[in-house]
């Protein structure tokens, strides 16, 4: 029998765990996204694989909005975040301190995800565009790579949330086992 799971049962921790606990090296940075609703899941997907932080650029929205903490459902307390006023500023900064940046994004040598490999011996870096437009140009060419979700519909496109939880869990994945 396959009997559901009860809350208690789940051993979640509690937020001072969670900020006391190692983290996993990703940082995901979100910028000019217009979606309250995009921004929330990326924290709740941030919060589920313990990500190292959330940089929110351009207009995208910061907490506390009721409709970011209505998707986020309270992650935005657990996941460190910060607000970045200049986008090129910030990838020049985490690269200065040995973060690798990609840009998640289609570009003419862009890696499809499943052939990507983090290092692992750094922080990664990705960054979500805004949802019509993408990453601008000029940051792509600042990021040390791009890489690509490949598509085979009619769309090439994804929503912002669901790229997100795709490309977190592939590099969770390959993350956990580097280490």
């Amino acid at each position: 029998m396959n009997i559901k799971l009860k809350l208690e049962e789940l051993n979640r921790i509690g937020i001072d765990e969670f900020n006391a606990a190692k983290k996993t090296p990703i940082i995901v940075i979100a910028d000019d996204l217009r979606s309250l609703n995009n921004i929330g899941s990326l924290f709740r997907t941030g919060d589920a694989f313990r990500i190292e932080k959330i940089y929110l650029a351009g207009i995208t929205a910061t907490p506390p909005h009721r409709d970011i903490t209505k998707t986020a459902l309270g992650s935005t307390k657990s996941v460190r975040w910060e607000k970045a006023d200049d986008l090129r500023e910030l990838v020049k900064d985490l690269k200065s301190k040995g973060v690798a940046v990609y840009a998640i994004e289609q570009t003419t040598n862009s890696i499809a995800l499943d052939q990507f490999q983090p290092s692992g011996k750094n922080k990664t870096a990705i960054i979500f565009g805004n949802e019509v437009s993408g990453v601008q140009q000029s940051v792509i060419d600042l990021c040390d790579g791009s890489i690509e979700v490949p598509q085979i519909g009619t769309k090439h496109s994804l929503n912002i949330a669901v790229c997100a939880g795709i490309v977190i869990w592939e590099l969770y994945q390959k993350l956990k086992k580097a280490h």
